[in-house]
């Protein structure tokens, strides 16, 4: 069994993860130093039985990921929610029937 204090992991995106997740039973115990550093160093993993579980992380990085996931989920969508939508610029076209040419 290895330790996983032990093993540098890396996120999805490629970003290195703290080298020492907490146990779920030490983060309750220590939570105290686990808002802490939460708060100071970024976000903690906690496991449960070796296995990823929870990831605590300060509040402003949690607001900023959920405005993430409030954009748009089409173009209509995101055209209409677009400070432009109501700065009154004229979309019309003038009808164009082509040009008159001899052959």
């Amino acid at each position: 069994m290895r330790k996983s204090g032990s093993i540098k992991r890396r996120t999805r995106a490629g970003k290195r993860r703290p080298n020492r997740p907490w146990q779920l039973q030490t983060a309750k115990a220590q939570f105290s130093e686990l808002f802490r550093r939460a708060r100071s160093e970024g976000p903690q993993w906690v496991t449960r039985q070796d296995k990823e579980a929870v990831v605590v992380l300060p509040a402003e990085e949690f607001e900023r990921l959920q405005a993430r996931s409030r954009q748009p989920q089409n173009l209509v969508e995101f055209f209409a929610r677009s400070p432009l939508a109501r700065a009154g610029v004229d979309l019309e076209r003038a009808g164009d029937y082509g040009r008159a040419i001899e052959l």
